[in-house]
């Protein structure tokens, strides 16, 4: 007797990579805030959820390769580091029932380590040091601060490059909030469970 579901795990496995892709595609032409941008890693994660991890990696690589033909191996890496893999973790800790604070703690360090791993990538591309710049950026504003509350020492390195990594790791932080919410309300119209969000987020949502 032919097994109908059989081809369900292929067929949804090549669905999801397309969709990854074409999110990633559309949020580079056409960027509208966050509302894509969100939903990068959830395909692979959904593919995790419900077909393993065989599966999710098929849906990785299916991904780069259509990224890499349609816009080039640079912008298919920069989807590889970190969306793509945040998308592998979120599917494996979602699977074994990992709290939210845990997953939105890791997918940060994850996403911010990508951060650093994609400016040093644009700095190799285009002969400059993008960090330097981004440095340069904060003490302007580090001083700015300083200057509104009489204070006229310079900042230390120290502490440009402090708040620097705060920075970057407080908007990857709201950003897996972001991608867990929309993940969490996605996830349970399809059927495919996930770890609940904390109760006093469930009754902000429900209202």
């Amino acid at each position: 007797m032919l097994n109908v579901k059989a081809p369900l795990p292929m067929v949804e496995t090549a669905f999801m990579a397309s969709t990854t892709a074409m999110l990633f595609l559309i949020n580079y032409y056409f960027p509208i805030g966050p509302l894509f941008r969100m939903f990068f890693p959830t395909p692979i994660a959904l593919v995790f959820l419900r077909w393993g991890y065989r599966s999710a990696w098929k849906c990785l690589i299916v991904a780069v390769v259509l990224l890499t033909l349609l816009m080039g191996p640079t912008r298919s890496i920069q989807f590889l580091i970190p969306h793509a893999f945040v998308g592998i973790f979120l599917g494996y800790a979602w699977k074994r029932g990992l709290p939210w604070l845990v997953t939105i703690a890791i997918g940060s360090v994850i996403n911010s380590l990508g951060v650093f791993f994609q400016a040093a990538l644009i700095s190799l591309l285009v002969q400059e040091n993008i960090w330097l710049y981004f440095l340069s950026q904060i003490t302007q504003l580090l001083t700015n601060i300083g200057q509104f509350f009489n204070v006229w020492e310079p900042p230390s390195l120290l502490a440009v490059k402090t708040f620097a990594v705060a920075s970057i790791f407080c908007g990857n932080f709201f950003y897996q909030c972001l991608i867990h919410v929309g993940a969490w309300l996605l996830l349970e119209r399809l059927d495919t469970p996930m770890p609940p969000p904390p109760l006093w987020l469930q009754d902000l949502l429900a209202e």
